[in-house]
C-alpha cells in the first residue's frame, strides 16, 4: 500500500519556491500566436489513482497543449492499429532536436519514436487512414480520459501553425517518399497542426494522463484504455524520448515518465500513484519549460517519490 503523500502542501511548498524562476525561459515565438503568451504562468496538478485533485497556481487555465498531444495520438493510434505501429516507427531517442530532418534519409523515412515531429506524423498518418475527422477523434478520446466535455482545439493557434509548418511538410513529404505516409501530404498537417493546438489545462491534463500510473486503466470509470504491459513500456518510452533532446537531463533531475510540449506544459506520472501537469511557457534550449522542469523537479526531491 501506498504510504499518504500531502501533495496539496507539497505543491505549496513547490509555488513558493519556484517564484525566483518565473519569466526564465523564452516563449515559443516560432509560432506566433504563442509568441504573446506570459512567460510568468505557472501551474501544478497532482490527480492520483484514487482520484484526489490538488492544484495550485494557474492550474485551471487553459493553454495550448503542443507536443502533449503526440502521446495521447500516440494511444489512440495504438489501440486502432496494434503493434503493427512499430513497424513504421521506432523507440529509439533522436539524440536531435525533435524537428530534425538528419536522421530521416538514414534510417530510411522510418522515425526513431513517436515524440519527435517526424514521428507523430506518422502517427497522425495512422489516424488519419482510421477516422473520418482524426482531431475529432482526439479531442473526443480526451474527453474520457480526463472527465470533461470541453477539450477543443484552437483554431487560431492551428492556422499559425500550419502557415509555419514547411519544415514539417519537408519532412512527411520525405517520409512519403520512402512509402511511410499514405494520405496526402496537406491532410495529415492539417489533422497534426489541429491536435497540437488542443487547450486544456493542467488539472485535465493530470487526469487525463493518470491512466498511466494506474496500469491502463482510468480511476473515474474502471475502463482499461490499456493493458498494465503496454501501459508500463508508454511510460518507458516517456521516460527515454518525451523531453526532446534532453531526455537524458531530464531523466537524472526528475526521475518520472514524462511528455513535454512547446505551450510549457509537461505531464507526468508516478506509476501506482497519480497524474501529474505542470505549465509554465518560458522554454530552455530543448523547447521543456524550464520552471515546469525545475518544479517536477522539486516534487521528487521533496516527496521521495521517483521511479528509481
Amino acid at each position: 500500500m501506498v504510504e499518504f503523500m500531502d501533495y496539496g502542501g507539497v505543491l505549496e511548498k513547490i509555488h513558493t519556491a519556484i517564484q525566483p524562476t518565473l519569466g526564465r525561459g523564452k516563449v515559443a515565438d516560432y509560432i506566433p500566436e504563442l509568441a504573446s503568451v506570459s512567460p510568468r504562468h505557472f501551474g501544478m496538478a497532482v490527480v492520483t489513482v484514487r482520484g484526489e485533485v490538488h492544484a495550485i497556481g494557474d492550474a485551471s487555465t487553459d493553454f495550448s497543449i503542443q507536443s502533449i498531444s503526440k502521446l495521447f495520438a500516440l494511444v489512440l493510434a495504438l489501440k486502432a492499429e496494434g503493434e503493427a505501429l512499430w513497424t513504421r516507427v521506432g523507440r529509439e531517442p533522436s539524440g536531435t532536436p525533435f524537428n530534425s530532418l538528419v536522421q530521416l534519409e538514414h534510417e530510411a523515412g522510418r522515425p526513431r519514436n513517436p515524440f519527435i515531429n517526424a514521428g507523430a506524423l506518422v502517427v497522425t498518418d495512422i489516424l488519419c487512414t482510421r477516422f473520418a475527422v482524426p482531431e475529432n477523434a482526439l479531442s473526443e478520446f480526451l474527453q474520457k480520459l480526463a472527465g470533461t466535455a470541453d477539450v477543443h482545439y484552437n483554431r487560431r493557434v492551428e492556422r499559425s501553425e500550419r502557415s509555419h509548418s514547411d519544415r514539417n511538410a519537408a519532412m512527411a513529404h520525405f517520409m512519403r517518399s520512402f512509402g511511410n505516409l499514405r494520405n496526402p501530404v496537406p491532410q495529415v498537417l492539417d489533422a497534426y497542426c489541429r491536435h497540437c493546438a488542443i487547450e486544456m489545462n493542467c488539472i485535465e491534463l493530470a487526469t487525463a494522463v493518470s491512466f498511466l500510473a494506474n496500469h491502463g486503466r482510468i480511476s473515474a470509470t474502471g475502463e482499461q484504455v490499456l493493458d498494465a504491459s503496454l501501459a508500463k513500456r508508454l511510460s518507458a518510452l516517456m521516460l527515454t524520448c518525451g523531453t526532446y533532446d534532453s531526455a537524458g537531463d531530464f531523466a537524472f533531475r526528475v526521475g518520472l515518465p514524462a511528455k513535454s510540449g512547446v505551450g510549457g506544459g509537461i505531464v507526468a506520472v508516478i506509476p501506482g500513484e497519480c497524474g501529474i501537469c505542470v505549465w509554465s511557457p518560458g522554454l530552455d534550449d530543448s523547447g521543456n519549460s524550464h520552471s515546469g522542469t525545475l518544479a517536477l523537479e522539486l516534487l521528487t526531491t521533496f516527496t521521495g517519490r521517483s521511479i528509481f
